[in-house]
C-alpha cells in the first residue's frame, strides 16, 4: 500500500511597517506491505480534521480467538 500527500501552508503578516509572507509546499510517500490476512477489497480510507484513518479488515477466520488472563493481586 502506498500514501501519496502534499502539503501547503501560507503565511501572510501584514503590519503597518512590513508586509512578510511565506509559502511552504511539499510532497510525501509512504509504502508498506499488508499482511496476507486482509481483505485488500474492502480496505476503507477516511480524512477527516486533518488525521488519515484506514480501515484494514481481516478475512473472516484469521481473527483470533478471545483470550483471558487471569490476574492475581500480590
Amino acid at each position: 500500500m502506498t500514501i501519496k500527500g502534499e502539503r501547503e501552508e501560507h503565511k501572510e503578516e501584514k503590519k503597518k511597517d512590513y508586509y512578510v509572507s511565506e509559502r511552504q509546499f511539499g510532497a510525501f510517500e509512504r509504502s508498506f506491505r499488508l499482511p496476507d490476512n486482509v481483505e485488500t477489497d474492502k480496505i476503507k480510507a477516511q480524512f477527516k480534521n486533518g488525521v488519515l484513518t484506514i480501515e484494514l479488515p481481516k478475512k473472516p477466520g484469521s481473527q483470533k480467538t478471545e483470550k483471558k488472563i487471569s490476574i492475581s493481586s500480590s
